[in-house]
């Protein structure tokens, strides 16, 4: 069960807030992971399952650094948090910035956006699991933006509902199309396809989309680079390398469809319209 206590009633202090600051001025060398995982295995021995209240990417944020490594990468490191995908999201931000945020998690990348595009900016961060879904909107209703919407859908190649395997050890994850190692069970969700989400929200264009949806980036695009109009397709794509699971020549598909390789980050690739 998610805690829906006020903000700042679990406020790290003593040891944990030592171990959170430290992390945070940590630099990328083998020393600093090393410490790193020792740290955090303690913090959970003294949280005994509580969860941390910190601002985290210029957003306030309630954490849960257990059973999902997004949450521990915002509390501990967030300066390892995917670094020059944000750098990129950040140089292209201006008013009216629309953002689509697919596998939202507990909403890093939607809350990072929030912050910087303003009033004027509009958000949809996608999430299909019921309690990380909890987390994300909380962390929304921490942020005075209102621009950010949640939905508690997933996307896939067709709308109806769908079965996801839940990884018990990491909920990020959780996948609609690979049954993972850890797999504590599966959960039905309901689904709808990209293009299908963005016309029942109204978007007249789309800025940037973030796919992080463990395998399933093939199946989401394949449909809706066939079937979107112009309009609808974004300037920015932002994708989780899902290589090794999909079915599809995914950075073929996306090249004969307009767009080019901006870069290829540790865990995503960047495309741009070109």
């Amino acid at each position: 069960m998610n805690d829906t206590a006020p903000f700042g009633t679990y406020a790290p202090s003593g040891f944990v807030r030592w171990a959170i600051e430290r992390t945070r001025g940590f630099r990328d060398n083998w020393v600093s992971w090393r410490l790193l995982f020792l740290l955090r295995r303690m913090v959970a021995t003294v949280l005994r399952g509580a969860p941390v209240d910190v601002e985290a990417l210029g957003a306030r944020m309630r954490l849960y650094p257990y059973n999902n490594i997004c949450e521990k990468k915002v509390l501990f490191t967030p300066q390892f948090f995917d670094p020059e995908e944000l750098a990129i999201l950040r140089g292209r931000i201006r008013d009216g910035f629309t953002f689509v945020d697919v596998g939202a998690n507990i909403g890093a990348y939607a809350l990072f956006v929030g912050v910087l595009a303003g009033p004027s900016g509009r958000i949809l961060a996608v999430e299909p699991q019921q309690d990380v879904f909890d987390r994300l909107t909380y962390n929304i209703r921490l942020n005075p933006h209102g621009t950010i919407k949640a939905l508690d859908c997933a996307v896939a190649d067709k709308p109806g509902e769908l079965t996801m395997f839940v990884d018990a050890r990491n909920r990020g994850e959780s996948s609609v199309k690979i049954v993972g190692t850890n797999q504590a069970g599966t959960v039905r969700v309901p689904a709808k396809t990209l293009l299908e989400l963005l016309m029942d929200e109204g978007f007249s264009h789309v800025d940037a989309v973030k796919l992080d949806v463990e395998g399933a980036e093939d199946i989401i695009l394949e449909p809706f680079l066939r079937d979107a109009p112009a309009a609808l397709r974004p300037d920015l794509l932002i994708i989780e390398d899902g290589s090794q699971q999909w079915e599809t020549d995914l950075p073929r598909l996306l090249e004969a469809s307009g767009y080019r390789l901006l870069t290829k980050t540790r865990l995503n690739f960047v495309y741009e319209r070109a």
